[in-house]
């Protein structure tokens, strides 16, 4: 029974914005740091900062000498079993964080010329160089030190969703300033007794995008290769049809394999991980809603009816509420993986103002990407109007005016239609030349098109509508 249908949410993966993990076992997928880097956010920001000052206080313990105290932070990592994520126990036996594993990788680190020499420097390194990390050991480090942005990120979906919570013990929470664990009381939702942690779904992969095999393989190996070339050593074959080569299977045996082969040649080729680093900046790709369908075993988006329940709702304010929930369900399923769900109902100016919907704006690529290097939009707004003809200027100031240099400057206004769309446009226009931020107005057949373009394959969120009706305004 996924989370979905144990609190009776009426949402199906695709419109909810955590992973939809199973209410007792565990979805094979892993919480990656790479892709906290990646996202354009303060939650992320907060997650990346805890990350790097956890790990840099370990290896710098160790660097030191202060190995006992090493051994004590890290001994609080444990199987985070709250977020359901990962390797299910009987697979993970032997393998998932505890007292014993801890220790592993304690002393794995302490014994590391990769951490005395100063080659290790974040956490992703790990697992191209430390004997017993893995990618689930990687994602259970992680969740362990972003427990407090987790927590947080839960209490918003179960507001947004009305799933209940208790208070609960919220298991060790790392202070950047005291450099230390320690845990309070907290409101979390619980099954059978146990709290449980929801996961942003963007920030989840199969397997980290760092692979020891493959550096191993196209780095290290193709660097001794072309030394061994230069060289003219006696790895080095004739072919019978003129040329040389140096065969992967003599470089092994030269130089041996693992990771203990991989330190000591990066060491002595430090620009080879340098190579390597830079082939990932900027490359970690979300699980798109087809990853997602087969790792739970769910179903792919069902477009038509997600539109069918924003446009056959009655127009008019009665039905306001559920209009905004129904916009929100299918713009989350249609902007994933591009936009991130941030707050619904969000109050800022000290609760004087509200803005509907809040996304944070977590796109590399397509149209929300190409925004974002352009103009303030670490945030999309969205305003939800369940009527049309009569939208007009108070509208649309009133979502201008939750615009920010800080927050974001584009928005959308999402209502049922417009007398005149042109002309609504052209009132958009003259917001943003008046430096007032970019409002995109979004009516129910431009929804329909959203879909349209999506069914069609529109999979790396070029959206062509949105484009389209940003360039009229620029």
């Amino acid at each position: 029974m996924r989370i979905s249908q144990h609190y009776q949410l009426g949402r199906s993966q695709p419109t909810l914005d955590f992973v939809d993990v199973d209410a007792v076992g565990d979805v094979r997928v892993f919480i990656s740091p790479r892709a906290l880097r990646l996202l354009r956010s303060r939650w992320a920001d907060e997650c990346v900062s805890l990350l790097h000052d956890f790990f840099s206080t370990v290896l710098e313990l160790i660097r030191t000498g202060d190995g006992r105290r090493a051994e004590q932070l890290l001994g609080m990592l444990r199987e985070p079993n709250e977020t359901h994520l990962g390797l299910s126990k009987g697979k993970a036996r032997g393998r998932a964080l505890g007292t014993e594993s801890t220790h592993d990788v304690w002393q794995a680190l302490r014994d590391s010329e990769a951490v005395r020499s100063g080659l290790l420097e974040d956490l992703e390194d790990t697992i191209l160089m430390i004997e017993g990390i893995s990618t689930d050991i990687i994602s259970d480090i992680t969740t362990n030190v972003i427990r407090g942005p987790l927590i947080e990120y839960t209490q918003n979906m179960c507001e947004l969703h009305g799933i209940p919570t208790e208070e609960v013990d919220s298991g060790p929470l790392w202070d950047p300033g005291e450099k230390a664990w320690h845990s309070m009381y907290v409101r979390l939702p619980t099954i059978e007794g146990r709290r449980l942690m929801l996961v942003p779904k963007g920030i989840v992969r199969k397997r980290m995008d760092y692979d020891p095999d493959e550096y191993f393989r196209h780095y290290i190996l193709e660097a001794l290769r072309a030394e061994e070339l230069n060289a003219n050593s006696g790895l080095v074959q004739l072919l019978k049809k003129g040329g040389r080569r140096v065969t992967k299977k003599s470089l092994i045996e030269k130089y041996g394999k693992g990771k203990a082969a991989i330190v000591r040649e990066t060491l002595r080729r430090p620009d080879v991980l340098e190579q390597y680093r830079r082939s990932k900046r900027g490359i970690s790709n979300p699980l798109t809603h087809e990853d997602f369908a087969e790792v739970e075993g769910t179903g792919e988006p069902n477009w038509q009816a997600l539109l069918a329940a924003v446009c056959d709702l009655p127009t008019g304010r009665d039905d306001a509420a559920d209009y905004e929930k129904r916009v929100e369900a299918l713009l989350s399923a249609l902007f994933y993986p591009f936009l991130s769900l941030w707050k619904v109902q969000h109050q800022i100016h000290q609760g004087r103002k509200r803005i509907d919907i809040t996304y944070a704006n977590m796109s590399q690529a397509g149209f929300f990407g190409w925004l974002a290097s352009h103009y303030p939009s670490a945030h999309i707004f969205v305003e939800c109007k369940n009527y049309g003809g009569e939208v007009g200027n108070p509208e649309l100031d009133q979502l201008s005016g939750r615009f920010s240099p800080s927050r974001g400057k584009a928005g959308l206004l999402v209502c049922r239609n417009f007398d005149d769309k042109d002309r609504f446009i052209l009132r958009c226009r003259d917001t943003a030349l008046d430096d007032r931020g970019f409002v995109i107005p979004i009516d129910d057949d431009d929804l329909a098109e959203l879909v349209r373009s999506r069914v069609e394959g529109d999979q790396f969120g070029e959206l062509p509508l949105l484009a389209a009706r940003f360039r009229q305004m620029i």
